[in-house]
């Protein structure tokens, strides 16, 4: 099942942190995609830019998510929220590499790993996705052209 992802971005200064970042559609190779690009810093207790939306689908059935993606060969984070997470710093976390060439990775649910949270993970439940740059100084700049749900 295809997402209609309405990306935002958000960074780090929501919380006192400085990292700078921005989210641009863009055609790449030919794909229309939305990229992220930014300045991760870790100074003020910062380290992360996001792009991110709500997904406003009912996933239950589904095995994972599948995204395709384009980068500059660096890790990043996808992170998964659901009505059963209150807090802010709460997810559902994998990492991933974003490699120069368009490629589809296929991440299953059950490598999500619970982050600040006893939650089980539940399909039924996600209200949101985001990728992240997280962690460490770094340049982003990733861009992804779809995002589906797969069985």
């Amino acid at each position: 099942m295809q997402a209609n992802p309405e990306w935002e971005y958000v960074a780090d200064t929501v919380m006192g942190g400085i990292s700078t970042g921005q989210i641009a559609p863009v055609t790449i190779d030919g794909r229309e995609a939305m990229r992220l690009t930014g300045d991760v810093s870790l100074e003020n207790n910062g380290g992360f830019v996001q792009m991110a939306f709500d997904v406003g689908q009912d996933v239950a059935g589904f095995t994972g998510v599948e995204i395709t993606v384009l980068g500059n060969n660096e890790v990043y984070d996808i992170r998964l929220r659901t009505t059963a997470l209150t807090r802010p710093w709460q997810s559902f976390r994998t990492t991933f590499t974003a490699p120069p060439q368009w490629t589809t990775l296929r991440l299953p649910f059950e490598d999500f790993e619970p982050n600040k949270t006893d939650a089980a993970f539940d399909a039924a439940q996600l209200r949101r996705i985001g990728v992240l740059a997280y962690g460490r100084e770094f340049k982003a700049d990733i861009a992804v052209a779809e995002v589906r749900f797969y069985r």
